[in-house]
């Protein structure tokens, strides 16, 4: 959608169980899916205003309602993929560890070393740790996935408990029906 040779961002926002997240699409792709009490959510938001040379307003939009309906099923633990097309907003070397976020299979856990190893850069495990907190795509681009090398819980945006919560989430819907 585009306002005076602006691109315009339509936000809603979605009470998950284990926090409020807001959504944004800009066109036909989800560009947002980030934790209302994250205390980077200014700087995410200024990234993709910035980079999409978009504002923000309020809205649903087609891809903003399946990707609530995949959610809602995500939690009701009856979705273990999500397929709403993306749109990663960032530099090429965040847009590569958000990618392979997508690799990482549904109730498992890799540690950001392992992540770094994945995308073919090994030393950058803490350039790999920053690219992953800068994520705008939670839960559609899995960071709640990586773990510590000692596979602690390490910062998540929608804080510790909201990672547990998901990991939980996703051991339990492993188990046979």
């Amino acid at each position: 959608m585009q306002r005076n040779d602006r691109n315009v961002i339509l936000t809603t926002r979605y009470e998950s169980p284990c926090g409020a997240l807001l959504l944004g699409s800009l066109g036909e792709r989800l560009c947002l899916c980030d934790w209302q009490a994250a205390k980077d959510r200014s700087r995410v938001s200024r990234r993709l205003q910035r980079l999409l040379h978009a504002e923000f307003e309020e809205g649903a939009s087609e891809v903003i309602d399946e990707a609530v309906r995949q959610l809602d099923e995500y939690f009701a633990r009856k979705r273990r993929e999500f397929d709403v097309p993306l749109l990663f907003a960032g530099k090429e070397f965040q847009t590569r560890v958000w990618n392979e976020l997508l690799h990482i299979p549904f109730g498992s856990t890799v540690s950001y070393g392992e992540l770094a190893r994945r995308i073919g850069v090994p030393r950058a495990v803490r350039a790999v740790a920053n690219a992953n907190g800068a994520n705008a795509l939670s839960v559609f681009a899995p960071c709640h996935r990586i773990v510590g090398s000692d596979r602690s819980l390490t910062g998540y945006a929608g804080g510790l408990e909201a990672k547990k919560y998901l990991l939980e989430l996703e051991a339990a819907s492993q188990l046979p029906r």
